[in-house]
Formats: structure tokens, C-alpha cells, sequence
């Protein structure tokens, strides 16, 4: 579904170290905010481990999550700072993150000395452009038991571990995180939650989901 996507979007291990000797490394516990609306867009980051989630908030406080969780090896920040001004999202800790932090200035002489970073670039804005089209496509066209099965499955394939009873999702969500993610009231993603278990299409193993049947589950995206 979106291998080529997340491949483009990857950083590799040659660019990361480029990354890492002109930025500086920094720890963030779960919860915490990485940047917040507001805030001058002066710096890109580079997710080396744990999640984060972009989000925005609605007129009446609540958090709605823009384009998709950002997952260790990719970067962040990008849009906004290389277009200047002040950010227009926040960025949160799911998890525990570690991140390479570089400034504007560094970021851009590194792409000037390494025009192959300035196009790897290139490409991840370009894949992120098709990914809030597509976005916008599924609030538009798919009701919310779509939304939130295409949500699950995207998750087990970034995310996901295959065991013998199906494909775990390694990142536990709480039920308004999900609600926040597919444009949903945490009252309906629960109902839709325990639906999608009464069929078997997923289970439980502690806080985690595991996909048991992505066919069936996938039945619910029209």
C-alpha cells in the first residue's frame, strides 16, 4: 500500500550522519511538546526513535491529528521552516523520542553542500503533499468505519510486528488518539473498536491491537 511512500520518506544512514554532525541530539519523554503553534519555524528535526504526532486544535480545544504519525529515520519540521515564519501545528511525543535538532542556517548549507540530501528533500515534501491529498480524500469520501480500518492497516504496516496470530501494532493509542486521527468522537471509535473485535478482524493483547484479518478489515474502506 505505501512501501514506495515510506521509502521516499526514509532517511538513509549516510544522510543521517550528516544530519547528526551538524545538529545536536536531544531526549523528549512521552507527552511532551516538541513545538507548538506559534512558535518560529527555525529548525528541522530527525525522529531516531519513538513516535510523534501532528496535530492541530479545533475551536473548541480538541486535538485533531494532521498527516501521519512520524516514525524513527524520518524528518520533520521541514515545510514550515524552509518556508519561514511561525509554525501552524503542534508536534507531540507519543513515546519516549530521541531526535537529531539541526537549525535552519546548518540545515541549508548542508543541502548546499550535499545536493543529493537538497533532493531527497524534495521528495519527502513531494510525498507528504500526496499524503494530506489523500487525506483529504478519505474525510471526504469514506465513512468512519473506512477511516479508521484504513488507519489500522496503514499502522500495521508501518508499525507492525507479524506474529503468528496476526500483524501487532507496536504503538499503543489511546481510543481519543485514534478519535483525533480519523476525525471521529472517541465515543464512535470505541464502538467501531469493539465491533471490529466482535468479527475477529482484531484482538487484544494487552493495550495493543493486533490485526488478526486484514482482508475483513479492509471490507469496511468504501
Amino acid at each position: 500500500m505505501g512501501a514506495a511512500r515510506l521509502e521516499t520518506a526514509a532517511v538513509d544512514e549516510l544522510e543521517k550522519v550528516l544530519i547528526r554532525q551538524a545538529g545536536s541530539t536531544v531526549h523528549y519523554p512521552k507527552g511532551h511538546v516538541i513545538f507548538a503553534a506559534g512558535d518560529l519555524a527555525d529548525r528541522v528535526y530527525l525522529i531516531e526513535s519513538g513516535w510523534v504526532k501532528i496535530y492541530r486544535l479545533s475551536a473548541d480545544g480538541r486535538r485533531v491529528t494532521v498527516g501521519s504519525i512520524r516514525s524513527p529515520g524520518e524528518m520533520m519540521g521541514l515545510a514550515e521552516t524552509l518556508w519561514g515564519g511561525e509554525r501552524t501545528c503542534f508536534a507531540g511525543a507519543i513515546n519516549n523520542v530521541t531526535m537529531v535538532i539541526i537549525r535552519k542556517n546548518k540545515f541549508e548549507e548542508l543541502m548546499g553542500a550535499h545536493p543529493f540530501l537538497a533532493i531527497k528533500v524534495a521528495k519527502l515534501l513531494g510525498a507528504r503533499m500526496r499524503e494530506a491529498e489523500g487525506i483529504i480524500h478519505e474525510m471526504v469520501s469514506w465513512q468512519a468505519p473506512g477511516r479508521l480500518a484504513l488507519t489500522l492497516l496503514k499502522m500495521g504496516e508501518r508499525c507492525g510486528v507479524e506474529t503468528k496470530s496476526g500483524i501487532k501494532i507496536g504503538l499503543q493509542l489511546t481510543h481519543e488518539e485514534l478519535a483525533n486521527m480519523v476525525g471521529a468522537s472517541r465515543q464512535t471509535v470505541t464502538s467501531l473498536l469493539n465491533t471490529f473485535k466482535h468479527e475477529n478482524s482484531i484482538a487484544y493483547e494487552g493495550r495493543e491491537i493486533n490485526i488478526v484479518n486484514p482482508d475483513k478489515l479492509a471490507r469496511w474502506i468504501m
